[in-house]
This record gives structure tokens, C-alpha cells and sequence, in this order.
């Protein structure tokens, strides 16, 4: 029987990982920056640019919304270490979308980095 992590290395084999040191490089080329982590952990603190849809909804989001019709798009896509970006690569490849990255050592190789980070700011009630 598979384990999550047999999912996630077979999943690197089909996918491109980008190195954290061309990340940036990648984002900026890219239309879409997909953080994939959950809610909370996007809330907490993300790269700056990036649109939050978590792992368990990807595949519903993407074919649902008119706006992730093109399978053209360039899309860079992370998680906390990048096992659920790597899984998430392999869907979206799957279901047909031609550039996917991901970003190898995910969000918290980002942050030990020094990269830049958005933490969004909660309402003053002084």
C-alpha cells in the first residue's frame, strides 16, 4: 500500500520542481501564483501575489471557474514544504494545464530565505 509521501515522489518524477534560488524568477513570469496550503496557513503569511485555493478544493476551483479556462497559463504554485504543491502540480497537469511549477522546498524554505512575505493586517479597534 501507498504512503503520502510514495504519492508525493512519484508526483515530483512527473512534475517541474523550481529551485527556491530561481523562484522568484518564476513568479515573476507566471500568471497565476497558487498557494495551496489551508486557509489558516495563507492567513498566517504568504508570498506576496499569491491566490489561495487549498489542496482539497483545486480540482473543483479550476473547473469551475471561467477564470482558469486556459490550459495555456503559467502557473507556480507552493505549499509549507512542497509535498501538497507537488500533488497539486500533478493534478493540474493531469487535468491538462501545460506549466506548472512548483516551488521545491515550499513556504518554509521561502521564509528561511529571508524572501519577502504578506501577512495580511487585521482591523485596528482603538
Amino acid at each position: 500500500m501507498k504512503t503520502a509521501h510514495d504519492l508525493v515522489e512519484a508526483a515530483r518524477k512527473e512534475i517541474q520542481e523550481v529551485p527556491l534560488d530561481q523562484a522568484e524568477d518564476a513568479i515573476k513570469n507566471a500568471d497565476l501564483l497558487l498557494d495551496v496550503r489551508d486557509a489558516d496557513e495563507y492567513r498566517a503569511g504568504h508570498i506576496p501575489g499569491a491566490v489561495n485555493i487549498s489542496r482539497g478544493l483545486l480540482e473543483f476551483k479550476f473547473t469551475n471557474d471561467p477564470a482558469f479556462e486556459s490550459r495555456d497559463m503559467n502557473i507556480v504554485c507552493y505549499c509549507k514544504t512542497s509535498g501538497r504543491a507537488a500533488l497539486s502540480a500533478k493534478a493540474l497537469k493531469e487535468m491538462g494545464y501545460m506549466h506548472v511549477q512548483s516551488i521545491a522546498g515550499g513556504f518554509d524554505a521561502w521564509q528561511e530565505a529571508n524572501k519577502p512575505v504578506a501577512k495580511p493586517e487585521l482591523p485596528s479597534f482603538e
